[in-house]
């Protein structure tokens, strides 16, 4: 599963990349003009709290794979290569400029990060038109000549589709049966990810939550998450070479924990996964598994042979555990639970996988 930033040029996703991988990219890697891939730890409390608990001999954080795209800007747009890198991706991180700053020129000669929201999802809106377009030109051949169904019926939901691409809506938002889906599974639609926005503010902005606000109203009817992060601030905390000097920071900015590890559970969110954990002496582990799924699934992204040999899953809820402070405690409470196969797994479970090979 994979996540992509984009974004206009001079918004800082070199940055935020960067700070979410902990990888610098080469100067050959910036100028291939390629999407730049790493990974991304994610830094999740509860984790932190089941490795202290557990004092286990390793520890591992769940992790995702992010790629920082080239600027969108008109040569990339026109040359149509970053939407066909984009149609490999299973969400969106949209970066976007909300700070000032002369020094830092903005293509549009201003700030306005409502603009330049704008901007982006239409170029994505569309690039799905004009292959609607293409498209339908070439089934209305096919159909004049040999009247086929099939052809038919994929006219039929790509005229849907048009119809509410016209509206200037995402096809993200737009509810289709199984067997539109079917038909549509292949295309190169990039309005159908899920997106994110991170807008990037100055210090001064941090505690200002007016813009965010007023961008989340405007963009809830379309699906999409804001947050906000300073990336010059990221930079400064991922700078400090001590924990306590970090936590002294954010005391004294006001906030709890770094931006981008909320970003970075965000992303996991987009990407229609939870997290789950195993614990114990010899190890802390969080887990990520797509949203819905039930505990033989969960149990194959540890092992293969964990699915395969599936008898039943010990669950302790994270809640729980924290609340009642122990997993004895938890067993005494009756809250350890056997759970079969048709158990779905839900975010923050703690698992203990029983099983026969």
């Amino acid at each position: 599963m994979r996540i992509g930033i984009i974004g206009l040029p001079q918004v800082g996703k070199k940055t935020l990349f960067e700070l979410l991988t902990n990888y610098k990219p080469t100067e050959n890697e910036l100028a291939s003009n390629k999407p730049i891939k790493g990974i991304v730890e994610i830094k999740d409390p509860r984790f932190y709290r089941l490795v202290e608990a557990y004092k286990p001999k390793k520890s591992v954080m769940a992790r995702i794979d992010i790629e920082a795209f080239p600027k969108l800007e008109k040569d990339t747009i026109a040359k149509g290569d970053i939407f066909v890198d984009i149609n490999e991706l299973d969400a969106i991180c949209q970066f976007v400029r909300a700070f000032k700053d002369e020094s830092v020129y903005h293509i549009e000669g201003s700030v306005n990060p409502k603009r330049d929201i704008d901007f982006v999802n239409s170029e994505l809106i569309l690039h799905d038109l004009i292959f609607i377009e293409k498209r339908l030109e070439r089934l209305e051949k096919n159909i004049k000549q040999t009247k086929q169904e099939t052809a038919v019926k994929e006219k039929e939901v790509l005229v849907k589709l048009r119809a509410h691409l016209d509206k200037n809506m995402p096809l993200r938002l737009l509810e289709l049966t199984d067997n539109e889906n079917k038909i549509i599974a292949c295309y190169p639609f990039v309005t159908r990810k899920t997106m994110i926005i991170a807008l990037n503010v100055s210090e001064e902005d941090l505690q200002d939550t007016g813009l965010l606000e007023q961008l989340k109203n405007d963009y809830r009817a379309m699906g999409i998450e804001i947050m906000q992060v300073s990336a010059k601030v990221e930079s400064e905390i991922a700078e400090l070479e001590s924990e306590e000097e970090r936590k002294t920071f954010l005391k004294e900015l006001g906030i709890d924990e770094p931006a981008i590890n909320v970003l970075a559970r965000m992303c996991i969110k987009a990407l229609n996964l939870i997290s789950f954990f195993t614990v114990g002496a010899d190890e802390v582990r969080q887990w990520t598994v797509r949203a819905g799924a039930a505990a033989p699934e969960a149990a194959g992204a540890i092992h293969t042979d964990l699915q395969k040999g599936f008898i039943r899953a010990e669950v302790m809820k994270y809640s729980e555990l924290a609340a009642l402070g122990s997993e004895e405690k938890v067993k005494e409470a009756g809250k350890l639970c056997l759970k079969g196969k048709d158990y779905i797994v839900e975010d923050g479970d703690i698992l203990n996988i029983r099983f026969s090979v």
